[in-house]
Formats: structure tokens, C-alpha cells, sequence
């Protein structure tokens, strides 16, 4: 037989694409348009059809950037379709090759009820199926004109991502409003000749199979009608019937295809965005439920459900049925899907808490897993997180991205730092936005790494970010390949189902333990500073409201937890954690507004912890301790003259002169206070660091050294650093000034300034306190440079295999070497309050209030000896999607802390983080809890969430090791229970009298306990 390949695969391709696709719909006629535009922001529907509109033509210029544009649209079906299958059919003059983040619109029916949306890969809306033939079609329909932000290509900034900057030139041109028969024979077609003209060209050359469906598609074409598709239709796939209906080899792999539709919660458009983002897609899943009976869409980010709730109440009772269906698959149990990396453990246990309670409540249904496909990395407590919030398994996708290192696995146990597992799967098509199609299909079984030990795997299908969600065709495919020889074989079901038969056929998955490490996207651990500062604040803010409006409530009669405040403030938070906010991946407009709402958050804490502090009685000064470690510092007065307190763990003290450990002498540009003598140069640098009890030099070279880097990655400006960036750099040694500018003996400070670059500055205060070792370095920015990068870097004399960085409840070591292309990878990672570098008998830490982004190396001197140098990531100055990221001021402290060790490095990070308060306050309560016992670390102190009047306690080990200890608390005890983070009962615990509970905790255990008060304790 001759070879044809190239003629029948060509006829195919033009005779599917340029005559069956557009006699889809047989015959249409046009809506009467008219138009008007809401002045600013989104309006309701009420305002909307009151509004006056003007006649509207097809191919007109519309939608402002950011703007909403609301289309009045009449018409009628002629009385001759009927019996057909009638639509509307909308183009809003979509552009691109992006199914999301464009013009999108909602159509409402006359009465304000949310009917469907419509998106570039779904302009379709049902009006009738049969017809009866002059149906009146009376719709209003808000369309937004959001830009396209990445339509450049990142080869460039661009103001379109604030309204503030955006301008006013319309986007769109509106190119269709018609009413239509859709053709069900032609549409049918166009998908047989589409999934099989797929399937033939992922087969190989000499397949078969291959040739077997090209011959068939060849003798289809044959009696395709060119001049009356429509009438040819039936019998083109009569002749494609038999190749479409061979079944699957008994060996074919089994992909479980979940609905799915990614809606980033702000991302290249802002918060509100989202809000009608989710009611698009929403409305458009629940109306395909309607057509498709084995459909199942899973859905997370229980944010965007509240939202819904609140601002569409029809669409939220459509999704209500369709759960109790089955078809809507409440997953993830997250507020929303958060960075994997930064948030802080607690942060972290209220997104399961809040999100997997929300589902509970409302639909009656226990969420059993984590869904994260998109975040960019996941830290190493996960495992140990969701398994305390009740979940059985944990999905991701991101980690396909890679830049170095293929993951070795698709279906592993995940081992976390304590070692506890979970059951994992990265799904081997490698996207969250599956449509079926051949590539993606032969993708997912060349690249499934388990062959051999299992046999199925999951697909998430669906367009998102407001693509609207999975389409029609997507289901159709779906049901082609359901059992088609040459393919995998599709199975819709719920991802708990997936998860359960994979785990049954492979229990004996491999173990990946530890981090779970992004190889890409590692800049978002820096950029966008100020959000991530308004972050940490936040969640430290939040913790010192929690602590002391616990102890009011059990010690100051009359007060009332603030239950409803705290819950509001917690999810304003968790919100601002979604994956494209806290890692400074957004637009501008995104980080404005996070900026805004930290400091809203900030103001109304600070108020509820001084309503706590002042209910507990005025008439003197105390000192209260938010940290879960005992203190004795160095503080200022509100005059501002320095003072010396020792304060309890989660405790207050009096005010009063206590006996100074030891004094701070400055001289010659030298801070002694006879613990460290810190020498500063005189081009503002560490000269020395000289640990005076341990009598050894801290510094191998220049240290708190300022190298300002160019930084322009090859893509994805925001989000990466690629290593060439540390190839050129300026060291930042031309000090305009260096000044003593505090001389007590409680304290001393040297001030040095420096001016770089496009008219950048920097003020930094080298402060030295009398009784500790901590060097801060409390630094002020004026920053004002494009594509560049600033780091802080300690080169230490310490040989250390390893760094220990610190992360959600716990902390991970990391090579300091680069032997393997997985360590050299790492050349930028992150940690929360501390990193950590020793070798036996002495190690540094480096303390920060608000940075996460570091590096760190080690290099081999001439005498011998071992610099391990820790860098931290200060600020970046990426332009897209912001032009304007991180410009402007800046004011973060960061802290060397010699001769320290692990448990040192906790406690000074909570220090640093959790400053002492001042108040007015006459009351001398008991600290609510206090530990005795190394290791055991309360991290957060509450009213339970059931208003019981109970205490919840939750505490880890820190240390890395085994820990045994006693909870004491400040008020009798009638019975204390480990609980799961949503404060279920787990089992009894022993108490010690009644007021103490023996702990024992396991390395970097995470404990919860319910405290029941006796009646006395009030």
C-alpha cells in the first residue's frame, strides 16, 4: 500500500477545520443590542436594568480596561425552528489563545436570575431543546472588559494593571449576538473527527491502529457532502462509528477526569474580579450538570463559595443541589488555596479549619483531602497539617514545572518533618486545565512514572481563571474516550474515588520526605515586600488579640470574647495568603488594595488587644509577652529611654528597675556589652563580630554586607530568580555616614547611610543591647530601581554541613553543598523567623520580622578553614505584572544572633516578631498557659470556637527532638482532650492536679488541647 499520510492527514485537518466547524449551527438570526456603560465600579442587576441604553451595533469598539458594560439583548425564534435545538450565541470579540483572563460576561434572564456566562471556549447559552418556534428571549447581560495583562508576552511593563493607570480605550469589538441552531448531527461530527484525528496523530508511525482510523477518516470524508454538510452529517458518522467503538486494551491506563476550574483569587485582576470571576464559572457548571448526569466538578477555596453565598443567592442554591446530586465535589478544605510556603503554621491550621468547617456546615460534607494544584512549593508540616484536620490525601500539579529536576514519582507517600504521611499524587498530564485531547492523553501515559506499579491517575479538566469551567465538548470527549482502543480510558468521578482506588491498588507507593520544592518561581519568597510584611505582622498581630482576649475573658469579669471580630480578621488574612498574593505574583492593583486591608486589620487588632489589656484593670504600667518564651530585654519606655524587664512566657510584668546583666560601651565605631563586641567599618560593614564567651571570631569576612544584583529572569519577572542573576553585582560600600546615634548602658547604636543607584538610600541602625548577643540591624529603604535584586549577607567562620531554616511548626535542614542537581537547585529557598548554620559546639542565626527569601553558601578559604555565608533576600524590583513593585519605602529589621543554638533561634525569632507591650494595666493575671519542659512551644492560645468558655491550646516541638514537659495553666482545671485542629475530641488527657498536664511530644509533633474549666475558674 502507498504511503498517503501526508494527503489524508491534510484533506482531514481542512476538510474538519473549514466545513464541518462552521455548519455547526444551520441557521441564526441577530439579537436587537443595546448598551450601556456602569460608570466605575460593578453595579447590582436592579441598578443595571433601570439604567438607560443606547442602541448597540455589532463590530463596535467597547469595554474600557477594567471596565463593566451591561447588553440589553431581544429577540425572538422563528416559528419555523421549531423542533430544533435553539441557543444564543455571544462573542464579545474575544482575543488571544488564553480561554481566561479576558472579557467574560454573565447572562441574566429578565428577572435578575444568573442564567449561564459566557468566555472565549464557551459563548453558548440554552434557550430551548426542542423549541416550540417564537419564544421571546429578553436578556441583560454584564459584560467585563478586563485586560489581558499577559498578552505581551512579559516582553514588557504594562499600566494596565491598576485602574488607577489603565486609560480608557476600549478593548473589545463585539463581534456576535445571534440566535442559532445548533445542529446536534454536525457537532457530534466535528468531535468524532476531532478525538480521532487526535488519537491518530499521537500513535506511532507504524501503529496499526494509526493507520487503521487515518484509512477510516479518509473513506469519512468521502461522504461528507460538501455542499450539505448538515445533510451528509448522520452518514459521515456512520462510516467513523466502528473505528470510535473498538474498546481499550485491557492494559490501557485509567485517567479519572475531575471538573475542575482554577479561579486564582485575585491574580492579573483584582479581589472584586474574582467575586464575578466564580458566579461565571458557577453558573455555567451547574447549568452543564444539568446536560451531562455523570458529571462531577470538584471545587475548592471555600472564599469563593462564601462570596457566591453572599452576593448570588440563586447560583448558591443551584450549587447547593447540585452536592446533594453528587455532581459538585466540595475538596481541599482551605479557605483558599494558599502559598505552600509562607504563611505561618497557625495561618496554615485556620485555612483547614475555617475551610473544612465552612463545608461541613453548609453542604454536611468532611472534606478528605488538601487540593493545591498551584502553588508553588508546599512546605514539609503539610503532611502532618492535613492529617490533623482530618484528610486522607493531598493533591498538587505545580511541581511539574521544574526548571532542573524531573519529580521522580506521580503517586507517592508523602513523609512531613515529623513523619507523618499522606497519600499523594501529582497528576502525569502535567496541567490542571485538562481538555482531552490527544496530546494531553498520550502525555499522561508516556510521563506516568508508575508504570508497573499502578495503573490510573487524575485529570483535572476545565478552563479556568475565567475560561468558565469544563465545557460540553470536554464532556463529550470524555465519553469517546471512555473505552477507545489506542487511548487511555477517561472515567469522571470524584476525586475521592480516584484516590481511593489508587491507594488500594498501591499501598506500597514510594516515600518522598521532606519539602516538596518548586524548582522555579523561587522570587516570590521575595517580591512584593510589603505584603508579605503586612502578612507576618498580621499573623503575629493576630496571635497577641488571641492571647490576651483569652486571658481577659478568664480573668476580668465582664468581658466578652470577640469571637465574630477575630474569625472576620483571621479570614481577611487567609484570603490575602492565596497563592498569586502573598508570593507578590499580582498586579498592581492587587497589592494596592492587600496593603490597604493589612493596615485596616493592623488598626483594628491593635484595638482589640488594648480592650483586652485595659479589661484586665488601669492604675499602673506593665509589661506583657506575647512569645512563648520567658524574657529579659532591653525595651523602650513610651518616653523612649531604655529600660531592662524580665517577663514570663504569655505573661505580663511590672515595670521596674531591675539588675542589668551587664552594660553597652560604644567607641570607635565598636558596641561592647560584654557578651559580643560588634566592630563596624568605616564603609559601614561588620569588620568584627567577636563572640566574647566563646572567644572566637564570628565573621570570616565582610559582614551585613549590601550587594545590590541585576536581576532579569528569562520569564515570569515576578515570580523568578534564575541563577545567572548572581553573576553581576555591586557591593554597596560607599557609606555616606557612619554615626554613634545611642550611647547608654542599656544600649548602643551606629547609624550608617548609604545612597546607590537611581536615587535608592538606605538607613540602617546597628543596635547592640545590654544583657544579649542579638545584633539588629533595623533598616529603612527608599528604593527606586527596575530589574534589580538586594541581599544581606553574614559570612560566617563556621564549617556547616547544613543550614536549618525555620517553617511551619518545625524547621528543615538543607545542604549546604551543591553535589547533586536537586542541591544546586536550591540556590534561593525560604525560612520564617530564623536560619540556623552551626558545626559541633557553636553555631549563628539570622533572625528576620518580615523577609522569607535566603540563600546559603559555603566556600573552602586559603588557611583552610570553612565561610558559610547566609544571604538574605531584602528587596527585588520586578516590572511585570507591576511596573511599579516594591518601589518606595521600606522598614524591616533584621538580627545576627552569635553563639546560638536551634532552641536559642526559635526563641529570638519569636522576640524579634512579638515585641513587648507596654500598657496601662493594674492587673497581674496568670499567664492562661505556661510550659515547663525544653522543646515544648505553645504557638497559639484561644477561646474554643464552640463558645464553650473552654481554653484551646496548640504547641509543637521545636527543637527537632523529643520533648516531655508540664502545661500549667493560669485558672482550674476540670479535664483536659487532645483534639484535632478542629477542635474534635481525639482521646482524654491525664491531668496532674488541677492546673497541670504532662506533655510528651515527639519531634516537631504538633499538639492540640482542649482546656475544660472548672466552675471556680471564673
Amino acid at each position: 500500500m502507498h504511503d498517503e499520510r501526508r494527503r489524508i492527514e491534510e484533506r482531514v485537518e481542512r476538510l474538519h477545520h473549514q466545513r464541518i466547524k462552521p455548519a455547526i449551527y444551520a441557521a441564526t438570526v441577530p439579537f436587537e443590542v443595546e448598551a450601556w456603560q456602569a460608570p466605575g465600579e460593578p453595579v447590582p442587576f436592579e441598578e443595571a436594568d433601570a439604567a438607560p441604553y443606547e442602541p448597540f451595533a455589532m463590530d463596535t469598539p467597547w469595554g474600557p480596561p477594567w471596565g463593566t458594560t451591561w447588553f440589553r439583548m431581544r429577540g425572538q425564534v422563528p416559528a419555523e425552528w421549531a423542533g430544533r435545538r435553539v441557543e444564543a450565541v455571544i462573542d464579545l470579540g474575544f482575543v488571544g489563545d488564553w480561554p481566561g483572563n479576558q472579557a467574560e460576561a454573565l447572562v441574566h434572564l429578565a428577572d435578575g436570575t444568573p442564567l449561564k456566562a459566557v468566555n472565549p471556549l464557551n459563548q453558548y447559552v440554552p434557550i430551548a431543546n426542542p423549541a416550540a418556534g417564537g419564544e421571546e428571549i429578553h436578556y441583560l447581560v454584564e459584560a467585563a472588559s478586563n485586560p489581558d495583562i499577559l498578552a505581551n508576552d512579559f516582553a514588557g511593563p504594562t499600566p494596565l494593571g491598576d485602574v488607577l493607570t489603565a486609560g480608557d480605550k476600549p478593548l473589545y469589538t463585539f463581534r456576535r449576538a445571534d440566535i442559532a441552531i445548533l445542529d446536534e448531527e454536525v457537532w457530534h461530527l466535528d468531535l468524532d473527527v476531532q478525538v480521532l484525528r487526535e488519537l491518530m496523530l499521537e500513535l506511532g508511525e507504524h501503529d496499526p491502529r494509526r493507520h487503521e482510523i487515518m484509512h477510516a477518516l479518509d473513506r469519512a470524508m468521502d461522504v461528507l457532502d460538501l455542499d450539505d454538510i448538515c445533510g451528509s452529517a448522520a452518514a459521515v458518522r456512520e462510516v467513523l462509528r466502528p473505528v470510535l467503538s473498538k474498546p481499550a486494551h485491557a492494559s490501557a491506563h485509567t485517567v479519572s477526569g475531575v471538573g475542575h476550574a482554577h479561579i486564582d483569587s485575585a491574580w492579573l485582576w483584582p479581589i472584586r474580579e474574582t467575586k464575578r470571576k466564580t458566579s461565571r464559572t458557577f453558573s455555567n457548571v451547574t447549568s452543564l450538570a444539568d446536560e451531562y448526569e455523570e458529571f462531577v466538578f470538584a471545587c475548592s477555596q471555600t472564599q469563593q463559595y462564601e462570596w457566591v453565598r453572599d452576593n448570588y443567592p440563586q447560583l448558591w442554591a443551584r450549587i447547593q443541589e447540585s452536592v446533594k446530586k453528587g455532581q459538585w465535589a466540595p475538596v481541599g478544605g482551605m479557605w483558599v488555596e494558599a502559598d505552600g510556603n509562607l504563611p505561618g503554621g497557625e495561618a496554615l491550621a485556620r485555612q483547614l479549619i475555617h475551610g473544612k468547617r465552612f463545608f461541613i456546615e453548609h453542604f454536611g460534607i468532611e472534606t478528605k483531602g488538601v487540593w493545591l494544584p498551584d502553588s508553588f512549593g508546599y512546605n514539609a508540616a503539610y503532611p502532618q497539617l492535613a492529617k490533623l484536620a482530618g484528610n486522607e490525601w493531598f493533591l498538587t500539579q505545580k511541581i511539574s514545572w521544574n526548571q532542573t529536576n524531573k519529580f521522580p514519582h506521580h503517586t507517592f507517600w508523602w513523609e512531613g518533618i515529623d513523619g507523618t504521611r499522606i497519600f499523594t499524587h501529582f497528576p502525569p498530564v502535567d496541567t490542571y486545565n485538562a481538555c482531552f485531547s490527544g496530546e494531553e492523553m498520550a502525555r499522561a501515559v508516556r510521563n506516568y512514572s508508575e508504570k508497573g506499579g499502578a495503573t490510573r491517575s487524575l485529570a483535572p479538566f476545565g478552563w479556568g481563571d475565567g475560561g468558565g469551567g469544563p465545557t460540553r465538548e470536554i464532556m463529550e470527549r470524555a465519553r469517546r474516550l471512555r473505552d477507545l482502543e489506542g487511548s487511555a480510558k477517561v472515567e469522571v468521578e470524584h476525586p475521592d474515588a480516584f484516590f481511593a482506588k489508587a491507594r488500594a491498588e498501591y499501598p506500597d507507593a514510594p516515600v518522598w520526605v521532606g519539602e516538596l520544592y518548586l524548582e522555579l518561581h523561587r522570587a516570590t519568597y521575595t517580591t512584593q515586600a510589603r505584603t508579605k510584611q503586612g502578612n507576618r505582622r498580621s499573623e503575629h498581630r493576630l496571635r497577641e488579640a488571641e492571647l490576651w482576649a483569652t486571658t481577659a475573658a478568664l480573668h476580668a469579669p465582664g468581658y466578652v470574647y470577640p469571637y465574630e471580630k477575630l474569625d472576620r480578621l483571621w479570614k481577611t488574612v487567609l484570603l490575602h495568603q492565596f497563592h498569586d498574593i502573598l508570593p507578590g505574583s499580582s498586579i498592581a492593583w492587587v497589592h494596592r488594595e492587600a496593603e490597604a486591608e493589612y493596615a485596616r486589620v493592623a488598626a483594628e487588632l491593635e484595638e482589640l488587644t488594648a480592650e483586652a489589656i485595659a479589661a484586665l484593670g488601669g492604675g499602673g504600667t506593665r509589661v506583657f509577652n506575647t512569645s512563648p518564651f520567658d524574657r529579659a530585654e532591653v525595651i523602650r519606655t513610651a518616653a523612649g529611654a531604655p529600660m531592662y524587664v524580665e517577663v514570663p512566657a504569655n505573661g505580663t510584668a511590672p515595670v521596674s528597675a531591675e539588675q542589668v546583666p551587664a552594660s553597652v560601651t560604644v567607641r570607635d565605631r565598636t558596641l561592647d556589652n560584654g557578651i559580643v563586641r560588634v566592630q563596624v567599618a568605616e564603609d559601614g560593614t561588620l569588620s568584627s563580630v567577636y563572640d566574647l564567651r566563646a572567644n572566637r571570631e564570628v565573621l570570616a569576612d565582610k559582614g551585613n554586607l549590601l550587594r545590590l544584583h541585576t536581576d532579569l529572569p528569562n520569564y515570569w519577572d515576578a515570580w523568578d530568580i534564575d541563577k545567572h542573576y548572581k553573576n553581576r553585582y555591586t557591593d554597596l560600600l560607599d557609606a555616606e555616614s557612619v554615626t554613634v546615634v545611642e550611647e547608654d548602658p542599656l544600649l548602643g547604636a551606629i547609624r550608617v547611610e548609604r545612597s546607590f543607584g537611581k536615587g535608592s538610600k538606605i538607613t540602617q541602625t546597628i543596635t547592640l543591647r545590654a544583657g544579649s548577643p542579638r545584633i539588629d540591624f533595623e533598616t529603612e529603604i527608599d528604593w527606586h530601581e527596575a530589574e534589580k535584586f538586594l541581599k544581606a549577607g553574614f559570612p560566617v567562620d563556621i564549617r556547616a554541613p547544613h543550614s536549618s531554616a525555620e517553617i511551619q511548626f518545625g524547621h528543615v535542614q538543607r545542604p549546604t553543598h551543591t553535589n547533586t542537581s536537586w542541591e544546586a537547585a536550591r540556590f534561593e529557598v525560604y525560612g520564617h523567623r530564623w536560619v540556623h548554620i552551626g558545626e559541633p559546639g557553636y553555631g549563628v542565626a539570622v533572625i528576620n520580622d518580615s523577609t522569607y527569601g535566603h540563600d546559603v553558601s559555603r566556600t573552602v578559604r586559603e588557611d583552610g578553614g570553612t565561610t558559610t555565608t547566609v544571604r538574605l533576600s531584602l528587596v527585588r524590583a520586578p516590572r511585570v505584572p507591576d511596573p511599579e513593585a516594591d518601589q518606595g519605602r521600606h522598614r524591616f529589621t533584621y538580627s545576627l544572633l552569635p553563639g546560638a543554638s536551634i532552641e536559642d533561634a526559635v526563641a529570638e525569632g519569636y522576640a524579634l516578631n512579638l515585641p513587648l507591650r507596654v500598657a496601662d494595666s493594674a492587673g497581674a493575671p496568670e499567664p492562661v498557659v505556661s510550659v515547663e519542659g525544653n522543646g515544648v512551644t505553645v504557638e497559639a492560645v484561644k477561646l474554643a470556637d464552640d463558645r464553650s468558655g473552654d481554653a484551646v491550646v496548640r504547641l509543637y516541638e521545636s527543637r527537632g527532638g523529643r520533648a516531655t514537659g508540664v502545661l500549667r495553666t493560669g485558672f482550674p482545671l476540670a479535664g483536659a482532650q487532645v483534639t484535632d485542629l478542629l477542635e474534635r475530641p481525639l482521646e482524654p488527657v491525664r491531668t496532674d492536679g488541677d492546673r497541670a498536664v504532662p506533655v510528651e511530644l515527639r519531634p516537631f509533633q504538633i499538639l492540640t488541647l482542649r482546656l475544660e474549666r472548672a466552675a471556680t475558674g471564673r
